[in-house]
């Protein structure tokens, strides 16, 4: 445990709610943290898009190889245009890999509903992931935001109010994907391929804000997080001029 990790007496995280300029600055953090943290807008047209061209072009003229082709060629395009913009490609290179992993299956196997298969044992890890986490006592949703909120590991030692947040949205995710899971994983069964298609791309993003929109609500009534690099800049300053005093010391003796 480092210096900065040690909980402290009074928690050190402001937690005066009573200031509704302070409450409102904590939630504009928390909106512009959970943006960059899930790509926005951008991200979900990033998600959405190979496999809704994958779907429509299946559903035109079942052919499997141009529907994959085409899915992974807007993968690239959009990892591409990132680039070009010298944008962030983290979430457009998940989406290729996601993609490309499909269209091996589909590829392999010669059935198209296989092109969803591994995005499906992706999202039931990831539920298993969050629930096994926060039982654990390091919910994973805390292990993502706690970077982007500048506090990294501090909420679990110093920030109780802010761990048990975590705790909450991470449950929030974990039950939100399994459910879809339970949806999705008959209709792999059951379904035609463009029916499977069109709800698998119709429950993409609703899910996915539900567990957005609870993430904020827990995290705008938690505590502040703890700008662990804003504690680390100060400590060096302290002992820069802790060394200029002992030099000082010495020239005057």
């Amino acid at each position: 445990m480092t210096s900065l990790d040690k909980p402290t007496e009074h928690g050190n995280a402001p937690t005066d709610h009573g200031n509704g300029g302070q409450d409102a600055d904590s939630r504009a953090v928390t909106e512009a943290a959970l943006f960059e943290a899930f790509g926005g807008v951008r991200g979900m047209v990033e998600t959405v898009l190979p496999g809704l061209l994958f779907v429509t072009i299946f559903t035109i003229n079942k052919d499997l190889h141009m529907s994959a082709i085409a899915a992974l060629a807007v993968s690239l395009v959009l990892v591409a245009v990132r680039l070009v913009m010298k944008d962030t490609v983290k979430h457009a290179f998940s989406g290729v890999f996601g993609v490309a992993f499909g269209v091996v299956f589909a590829m392999m196997t010669g059935n198209a509903k296989d092109f969803y298969l591994p995005g499906m044992l992706y999202t039931l890890g990831l539920a298993l992931a969050y629930m096994i986490t926060t039982i654990a006592g390091v919910p994973l949703i805390g292990l993502i935001l706690g970077p982007v909120f500048k506090e990294n590991l501090s909420w679990r030692t110093r920030n109780p109010g802010r761990k048990k947040a975590y705790a909450k949205a991470s449950w929030a995710w974990g039950l939100i994907l399994l459910a879809k899971c339970a949806i999705l994983f008959p209709l792999y069964w059951w379904a035609d391929t463009t029916q499977f298609g069109w709800v698998l791309i119709a429950l993409k993003i609703p899910p996915f804000l539900l567990a957005v929109y609870l993430t904020w609500v827990f995290l705008a009534k938690a505590p502040p997080p703890i700008d662990v690099f804003a504690e680390m800049e100060a400590a060096e300053k302290a002992e820069e001029q802790r060394k200029a005093e002992r030099e000082r010391e010495r020239r005057e003796a």
